[in-house]
């Protein structure tokens, strides 16, 4: 369903009031290697003070879903997983690409995540464009028709079954080359251990 002028708009206001919040999360982000520059970047934020219908995502990070007209989503991830469900979506809202701005931006090749906050490790962090799906299970078919001009689409796989088999099915439809993180690792913990330059050789690129 084609989204309001109004819907955007209002995600729009949601996502700079909450961005003025995401002080409130700098020891988790600094956890994750992520800094409050690149924060502010991606317009993360901290629902501290939520805006009508947002009530259940209190305390969360807000993480907005960006294209060239403005915010399409928002995405909301705790800061205390070990207690409440992980990930949280706006009622009735249909999965979307992240960070799609980088389609237009990268050259020859980009890099497909599972996740948020390992597509912005990726692409902020470790500085190789990139685009990324909240899981494994929410590739759609016109992603593939996005990326296809693309010679070379380097798929992050997590250290799971579920990854493995995400990057599988890519290769399937794209050229791709897989990236296969260690076992129980993703992008993010694999960076926080072991650097950018790592992700970077992973990837072929030093």
């Amino acid at each position: 369903m084609k989204q309001s002028l109004l819907q955007k708009e209002l995600l729009g206001v949601a996502t700079k009031r909450y961005a003025a919040n995401i002080y409130l999360a700098e020891d988790y982000l600094k956890s994750r290697g992520i800094s409050m520059e690149i924060a502010r970047l991606a317009q993360l934020g901290v629902v501290a003070e939520p805006e009508i219908g947002h009530e259940s995502f209190g305390g969360r990070l807000s993480i907005p879903y960006i294209t060239k007209t403005g915010v399409v989503d928002l995405r909301f991830r705790s800061l205390n997983p070990a207690v409440e469900p992980k990930y949280m979506g706006m009622t009735g809202a249909e999965t979307k690409m992240y960070n799609v701005l980088d389609v237009e931006r990268a050259g020859d090749f980009i890099g497909v995540c599972e996740g948020e906050l390992d597509t912005i490790t990726v692409s902020s962090c470790v500085g190789f464009f990139c685009v990324g799906v909240p899981g494994s299970n929410s590739w759609k078919k016109h992603y593939t028709r996005l990326l296809s001009d693309f010679q070379r689409v380097f798929v992050f796989a997590d250290g799971d079954q579920a990854g493995t088999e995400f990057a599988r099915s890519l290769a399937r439809e794209l050229p791709v080359t897989i990236v296969q993180l260690p076992d129980g690792e993703d992008v993010n913990s694999a960076f926080v251990k072991y650097g950018a330059g790592y992700i970077k050789e992973k990837a072929g690129f030093q």
